[in-house]
């Protein structure tokens, strides 16, 4: 009877994340990946960091997914003067009773997008990721929980280098994925330029589901059966960029660090997450397979040697994946 229950549950959260996607594309057009990676971070309860180009619907794609969820969306734009209270929020003094109130900054939305992430320094970055890390905010001395869910899309631009100041490891660690964003294809920029080239684009999105209906989703992903040898196969991938050496694989040359623990525990939870997402109640290989890059590519950094030969963390990773074969 429990299983039944579990598979009613299951077949429900699948249901609802198909009404979801289906309305994303109602106003997104293409990005199918792109917009698969935004759920599978959602469902994971995680942070999900892009790269792409300016123009290719990052504002757009997150702006409707707030509203297909009817989650508060703030957005905040990193420059070189932000200030992390620009961010978090701060304390006003109020002169007629000498006392202060808090005004609380951008980051108490449930969907947040940190629009190029780069360009703001260090402390500014650090004050992001602490509170996503946390999910909580202290204003003075006052502390205060952010709202749930709670889902940060950052974004940077590989194109400008002038005026930005690159992410750390342990930083873009903090983030469950990374999404590589690519131009749309002739057919589909045909598409888009047939819907939004008006001077004001109707965009319209239904509301299908609400916040705690995700809450509920992110439960059903914990419901999702890993393996134990599974477990074991995402713990030797793991394992294999820091001692590639010990799987028989001559990779040392190529990697400076290997992938964290956080990225052994973000590929389980994707795994879970993309099964979820296919209709089923359990993890395949090919779940793993599919979210790798995603989780990996940033959590991995290349050797000079290996840039010079042309390796990108995302051909390592595939490598891994044909050399390790799954249980």
């Amino acid at each position: 009877m429990h299983d039944t229950e579990r598979q009613k549950r299951l077949e429900a959260a699948r249901q609802q994340l198909a009404t979801l996607l289906r309305e994303l594309h109602q106003v997104i057009i293409g990005q199918d990946s792109f917009l698969e990676g935004l759920i599978l971070g959602l469902l994971c309860g995680g942070h999900v960091l892009v790269e792409g180009v300016p123009g290719l619907a990052k504002t757009l794609a997150v702006r409707t997914l707030a509203a297909a969820l009817q989650l508060p969306f703030s957005r905040i734009q990193f420059t070189p003067d932000l200030l992390p209270a620009d961010i978090l929020g701060t304390q006003i003094y109020q002169p007629r009773t000498g006392e202060f109130t808090i005004r609380k900054g951008p980051i108490f939305a449930s969907l947040v997008l940190a629009d190029e992430i780069n360009r703001a320094p260090a402390k500014v970055q650090s004050a992001l990721l602490q509170a996503m890390q946390e999910r909580q905010v202290t204003i003075g001395e006052e502390t205060f929980p952010l709202p749930r869910p709670f889902f940060v899309l950052a974004t940077q631009n590989p194109i400008e280098h002038e005026g930005t100041y690159p992410l750390p490891e342990a930083q873009t660690d903090r983030f469950l994925l990374k999404l590589l964003l690519q131009y749309p294809s002739r057919d589909e920029e045909v598409q888009i330029l047939e819907r939004m080239a008006h001077v004001e684009p109707q965009i319209c999105v239904q509301p299908v589901l609400d916040g705690q209906q995700v809450l509920q989703l992110q439960a059903c992903v914990e419901e999702v059966y890993l393996d134990a040898r599974l477990k074991r196969y995402i713990v030797d991938l793991v394992q294999a960029t820091r001692q590639p050496e010990s799987y028989g694989l001559d990779l040392r040359p190529w990697i400076q660090y290997g992938a964290s623990p956080r990225g052994t525990i973000g590929l389980a939870l994707a795994s879970k997450a993309k099964a979820l997402l296919a209709g089923r109640d359990y993890v395949l290989p090919a779940d793993i397979h599919a979210v790798a890059p995603l989780v990996l590519r940033h959590r991995i950094l290349l050797s000079y040697e290996a840039e010079a030969q042309n390796w990108t963390t995302d051909r390592l990773i595939q490598h891994l994946l044909q050399h390790l074969p799954p249980p």
